[in-house]
Formats: structure tokens, C-alpha cells, sequence
């Protein structure tokens, strides 16, 4: 009798994080489904890198959820707020910048679980990492256990004790440069990723805002460069 491999919902934003972590759940032996939200983003081009990442690795299905978190904005990804620049790794690890988007994975988590549910599965992978980024509240240890323990007891399955779902986070202790590190070892091009707060309307990063800075942090560390830069020169 043919054993059917587990499934397992992946959130796919098309940065390098979320790229990686669908990598590991290929290699670990899931049947992948991919989930990606477009939500009023300014960085909408991660629309069109979460299509490429999720062709390039191979998955079972892609899904991307609409709506709009621009009704409620409070974010310079979803209102009309600057996005910042140039900013030092310390000026990073201060407050919690104003790209902080309000209760976003907790949003994301819930429409995971929903498919989760559907699909018969217990596992979910999401690229979340409280090393090398910029503090927000939801990328914490503490918040995915939380999360964690308030889905099983939130859905059908999991009262009657068909599901107990686990958040899988593989990078949720990893530095930015061990992160390109152990995608590298499993074939991730990056090249087809993108993680800018504020592109160009032809993908093109800004280079200056965090997550720019971050990005090409890792790659240094790693003494290759980002093959984003290359394709922009």
C-alpha cells in the first residue's frame, strides 16, 4: 500500500525567510501546500516572488488570501507613512519600528489553521525570526506557543482530537547569514525572492529600509553577494 507523504501549510510571503522555510518542509517530507496573503501590502511585489518560489521549489498547491489591512493602516506597509532608511543594526534593535504590522501573523496563523483544518493536517510552517530582525511582538518563541496552544482548542478537529496542530518556526533562532547558510545547502535560489519594504514598481529593492539592510548583512557574512543586487546593477 502507497503511503502518502504529510501535508503541511507553509506561509509563503516570497522573502528569503519564508523561501528557506518551504525548502525545509520539502526536505523533511511534507506535501506541500503554500499559503500567501495579499493584504494591502506596499510591498506587493512579494506577490509575484512567492509565485516564482513556490514553482521553482515545487508544491502541491498555492493559495493567495485577499483582503485589506489598509482599512485599519497603522503600518508604513499598509498606510501612507514613510518607510525607514539607512538605519544602524542598533537603531533596529530598539523600539518597535513603525513597519510592525497590527496582529498580521496572528491574522495570517488563523487563516493557516482554517486550511489546516480542511486539509487533515497538523502542521504548519512559518518563517518567523527573533534573531537579526527588528523586534516585532509575533515573531517570538512565547507568542507561537501561545498560538499554538489557543488553536487546539479552537477548531472541530481538534476537540474531537483529530488535529493537534503544530507550528513549526526552523528559523526562528537562526541569524540572517545562517539562514542564506542552510538554504543554500538545499538549493534555494534567492535570486527569485523579494524581502523590500519599499520596491520599485519592477521589483526593483530599495536597499535601505531594514529588511533591505538585514538581507545584505547575511549575504556579506557569508562572503557572497545578493543576487538581488547583481540583477539590479
Amino acid at each position: 500500500m502507497e503511503i502518502k507523504p504529510k501535508r503541511a501549510v507553509v506561509l509563503l510571503s516570497g522573502g528569503l525567510d519564508s523561501a528557506t522555510v518551504l525548502a525545509v518542509a520539502k526536505r523533511e517530507g511534507y506535501e506541500l501546500f503554500a499559503l500567501t496573503f495579499s493584504y494591502g501590502q506596499r510591498h506587493a511585489w512579494e506577490l509575484e516572488a512567492a509565485k516564482r518560489v513556490a514553482a521553482s521549489i515545487g508544491v502541491s498547491e498555492h493559495r493567495t488570501v485577499a483582503f485589506d489591512l489598509r482599512s485599519f493602516g497603522g503600518s508604513a506597509l499598509t498606510a501612507d507613512i514613510a518607510v525607514p532608511k539607512g538605519r544602524t543594526t542598533e537603531e533596529m534593535s530598539g523600539n518597535i519600528p513603525i513597519t510592525y504590522i497590527p496582529a498580521r501573523n496572528t491574522i495570517f496563523l488563523a487563516f493557516a489553521l482554517a486550511w489546516a483544518e480542511v486539509l487533515g493536517t497538523s502542521d504548519v510552517f512559518l518563517g518567523v525570526n527573533a534573531l537579526d530582525y527588528s523586534g516585532y511582538p509575533d515573531c517570538r518563541p512565547e507568542y507561537i506557543a501561545a498560538f499554538e496552544k489557543m488553536a487546539n482548542l479552537a477548531t472541530k478537529a481538534g476537540v474531537e482530537g483529530r488535529q493537534a496542530l503544530k507550528i513549526h518556526t526552523p528559523l526562528i533562532a537562526l541569524s540572517k547569514a545562517e539562514i542564506i547558510r542552510l538554504g543554500r545547502s538545499m538549493g534555494v535560489d534567492y535570486s527569485l525572492t523579494s524581502s523590500c519594504y519599499d520596491p520599485n514598481p519592477m521589483g526593483v529593492p530599495c536597499g535601505q529600509c531594514d529588511s533591505c539592510l538585514l538581507r545584505q548583512k547575511g549575504f556579506r557574512e557569508n562572503g557572497i553577494e545578493d543576487p538581488l543586487q547583481e540583477t539590479s546593477l
